[in-house]
Order: structure tokens, then C-alpha cells, then sequence
């Protein structure tokens, strides 16, 4: 009898809560919009600008995406008057747009332009993106057609590069024709030509390291600069572990010592150097080879001639200390160089290293290194490698436009007032190291009219691995 109570009980409460129920939805059915019948209809099927080109007398057609919601038009004229643009639209009977005539606010360096334009009918109305785009010369590299050939730790590409483990290899360096591998892996240092890089195969060009011998390391960092290969050892700075530097033009045949250098009868000079190096040579093989100390304050400069007469050492003293894994890059044919590392933000300065300018520590990761100045196809870029120093950090190849300016301060200056928004980020997922080596390289292929046709970028870091990217110039599109 009770349980026959209690279940009657529980009916009762279902009946009662099914009424509350009830009740709220019909209370709330009125508050819902309803769809009125109407004729007034918004369609749109045909636009056109009836005032394009200088004289205002071009007709131009647009194309209407009914899906997206958009309007497009071929690339108009930039003598167009764009404050006044006049548009005629076949429409359903009593539809008209909402204006007569259209503002499109270009300003200085602007390429293209979207407004809202509106179809109006009655209470009805539907809107639609317009975008005009100016018949002007594009400039730079379209980072959307770009092609990788990665051997990262990114599960995209191809696996990693057998020799960066274990921070075997903390070099490399890269020419636009090869990869230079710098290695204490067994497979030895070696090159890689680009072409079969292009094909996902990886086919050892070895070094002959004949005499190759002292330093704490006998191979350590270097770079390749028109067909010539350097690398530089590990060196302690003492007369038993000197500063070494070994030049190849054919991998084959034994280097050639173009420096053996006592560090420590160098006047100011660091403890420690070959933890990083940057060689900046002209297309006669003279300029600089930059190593900084371990300690990350000073600098050891060495000017080079002739890609192979080394001397006149200099020891700058940074007043930031940059972080053991520095970089020294030129600018172009200029004096200006940009001189970072791990710990540091990025310096302009002189051969001399003088400084004119720094880039705020946060307008880009802290962490960025290896930082190049490329231009290309009329636009400048920043290319900088960050380092997974802990693990809540990343190692990622930016790429920046840094094209506004006339010169490198004024780029970076206006760099750092903009967004920031970098044109281009590929992360390596390499793990947190404790000893983060990284490189970067760039390199134009020209047309058959001595134009820029492609842009080849290149970034290596220690057990993350390295990656070349190729990107097409830009193309005027319709």
C-alpha cells in the first residue's frame, strides 16, 4: 500500500511539473520574432562602377559571391576618383542601395579597400562586403604559395635531421645553392645540396677535415658564403686550445687554416670563443667574421679579405649582455649591423659596434636570435630564429615586414609603432635546451632578366632541427 502511494505521488508531481512546463513555453512563445510575409524583396543580381579611370567614363563589372556576402572587382585604376564612386545594380522591383554615391578612404600605401554597401527595400535590407583594389605594381613574396622542406622536429615535414641530437650540432649555415652541417655527430660535418633538399632526400656532400684538431671542440659553429665553407672551432683561448678557422671551396680536398688565433694574447678579449659565428662578406670575399664570448659582453671581430686573409682582430664590449649564442649580421652594403642573442633585444650598430638604435625587448619574442635584414622584390624583412630556452618557449622562424623607412632605424622604428604581425611563423617544436644555438640564411634566385623571382629562407637550431622555404614573388591577381 505504500509503495502503491508513492508511485501515485510521483504521477502527480511528473503531471504537475509537465503543466509548469507548459505554461513557461506558451508564456514565452509570444516574445519570439515572427516571420512576416513581405514583397519587398532585396535582391541583387548585377553591379557595376559606372565612373572608373582617370576621366571617370570606365564601366567596370563586379562579381557578387551571394554565399559570403561579398562584391569584387577587377583591379581599377589608381587615378579613379575614389571619393565619389558611383555604382549601378540591377535589383528587384522596389530595392535600391542605400547611397548614391561611395567613399572608399585610401590612404598612402594602402592596395585595396572594403566598405559595407547596403540594398535597401522598405524595412528589408541586405549587406554586402565591396572591396576595390588598386591596378598598381605588387611588390615581396607571397608567404601563401610558399613551398617547406622541412627535416624538423614538425610532424609535417620529413623526420628531423639525423645529426641535430644531443647538441651535436650547433652550426650550420646556408648559401642559397647548400646546407652546411657543423657536427660532432659520426656522420661528420657536411654540405646538402638545396636541389635534393627540394626532393625530401638529404645526400651527404662530406667535408675532408684533414688537419682539422685543437680546441675544446675541433668543429663548432661556421656558415657557407658563396661557395665558400668556413667553420671555427671551440677554443679556450689559450695557446693549446686556439681560435681556429678552416676554409673550403671544394669539400674534398683539405681546408686551408685562414686563422689560428692565441685569443688570450688579445688585449680584452673573452675566455671562450666558437660558440657562435657571423661572417659578412661582400662579392669579393671582404668584410668581418664576428665571434662572441661565451660570457655574452664582448665580441671578437676579424676582418677579412679576399675570402681568406684573416687579422686586424678588435674586441667590442656590449653594454647588454646578449646571451652566449650571439649574432652580428650586416645590413645590406651598409656599416649598420643588427647584434642580438637569446637574452637580448635587437641592437643596430656599427662594424666598430657602435650603438644607434634598439628595438624594445617586447616588440618581438625576447628569445629571437640569429636576426637578418632580407630584401627582396622591392620589400624588406626581419628574419629571426626564437630559442626554446625553458619549457613554456618555442623555437620559431619569423619572418617581419619591415619595409616602411628609409633606412634600417627609421624600419625598425616604424616596425615597432605597428602591429608587429609577423608575415610568416613556423615552429620547429623543438624541445627546451639548455644550449640553443641558432641560424638563419636567405637567398635570391633571379630571373632571366637579373629579376627577383624567389625568395629561399633558412633557419637551423640546435636539436630542433633546420628547414628551407621557398617563396614566389608576388603576382597581380584578378
Amino acid at each position: 500500500m505504500k509503495n502503491y502511494i508513492l508511485k501515485r505521488r510521483g504521477i502527480a508531481y511528473g503531471w504537475l511539473l509537465l503543466s509548469i512546463i507548459t505554461l513557461f513555453l506558451n508564456g514565452c512563445k509570444d516574445d519570439f520574432p515572427q516571420n512576416v510575409a513581405s514583397s519587398n524583396y532585396t535582391e541583387l543580381s548585377t553591379i557595376k562602377i559606372m565612373n572608373a579611370g582617370s576621366n571617370g567614363s570606365t564601366v567596370v563589372e563586379g562579381v557578387i559571391d551571394e554565399d559570403r556576402k561579398t562584391i569584387s572587382f577587377p583591379r581599377l585604376d589608381p587615378e579613379t576618383d575614389f571619393s565619389n564612386i558611383r555604382f549601378e545594380a540591377t535589383l528587384s522591383d522596389g530595392a535600391k542601395l542605400d547611397r548614391e554615391n561611395y567613399v572608399f578612404p585610401f590612404v598612402e600605401g594602402d592596395s585595396e579597400k572594403t566598405i559595407v554597401v547596403k540594398v535597401t527595400n522598405a524595412a528589408r535590407f541586405k549587406e554586402y562586403f565591396v572591396t576595390l583594389r588598386l591596378r598598381i605594381p605588387v611588390f615581396g613574396a607571397d608567404v601563401s604559395k610558399r613551398k617547406v622542406f622541412d627535416f624538423t622536429n614538425n610532424e609535417l615535414g620529413n623526420p628531423i635531421y639525423e645529426t641535430f641530437v644531443s647538441a651535436l650540432t650547433r652550426g650550420s649555415g646556408f648559401d642559397g645553392e647548400h646546407v652546411l652541417i657543423v657536427t660532432r655527430h659520426a656522420a661528420g660535418s657536411h654540405l646538402l645540396k638545396v636541389s635534393d633538399l627540394r626532393d625530401g632526400v638529404a645526400n651527404k656532400i662530406p667535408l675532408n677535415m684533414t688537419g682539422v684538431s685543437q680546441g675544446t671542440f675541433a668543429v663548432s659553429t661556421g656558415d657557407i658564403v658563396n661557395g665558400h665553407t668556413y667553420i671555427a672551432n671551440l677554443s679556450g683561448n689559450t695557446a693549446a686550445s686556439p681560435l681556429k678557422i678552416y676554409h673550403w671551396t671544394n669539400p674534398a680536398v683539405a681546408p686551408e687554416v685562414i686563422a689560428n688565433i692565441n685569443v688570450g694574447q688579445i688585449a680584452g678579449a673573452g675566455v671562450r670563443h666558437g660558440d657562435n659565428f657571423t661572417i659578412n662578406l661582400d662579392d669579393s670575399g671582404n668584410g668581418f667574421i664576428f665571434l662572441g664570448d661565451n660570457a655574452g659582453t664582448k665580441v671578437l671581430r676579424l676582418r677579412v679579405s679576399n675570402y681568406t686573409t684573416v687579422g686586424n682582430p678588435l674586441v667590442i664590449t656590449s653594454t647588454i649582455n646578449v646571451g652566449s649564442w650571439s649574432s652580428f649580421t650586416q645590413v645590406g652594403n651598409t656599416d649598420n649591423y643588427l647584434f642580438t642573442g637569446h637574452d637580448a633585444p635587437i641592437m643596430v650598430v656599427n662594424s666598430a659596434g657602435a650603438l644607434t638604435h634598439t628595438l624594445g625587448r617586447t616588440a618581438i619574442p625576447i628569445r629571437s636570435s640569429a636576426a637578418r635584414v632580407v630584401e627582396f622584390n622591392g620589400e624588406r624583412y626581419l628574419l629571426t630564429t626564437t630559442a626554446a630556452r625553458t619549457g613554456s618557449e618555442g623555437t620559431v622562424m619569423y619572418l617581419y615586414d619591415i619595409t616602411r623607412g628609409t633606412g634600417i632605424v627609421d624600419a625598425l622604428t616604424a616596425f615597432e609603432q605597428s602591429e608587429r604581425r609577423p608575415l610568416l611563423e613556423y615552429s620547429f617544436l623543438g624541445p627546451a635546451n639548455t644550449s640553443p644555438s641558432t641560424q638563419t640564411g636567405w637567398a635570391v634566385i633571379k630571373d632571366e632578366e637579373g629579376k627577383d623571382e624567389t625568395l629561399l629562407l633558412y633557419s637551423g637550431a640546435s636539436d630542433a632541427g633546420f628547414v628551407v622555404m621557398e617563396l614566389p614573388k608576388k603576382e597581380p591577381e584578378d
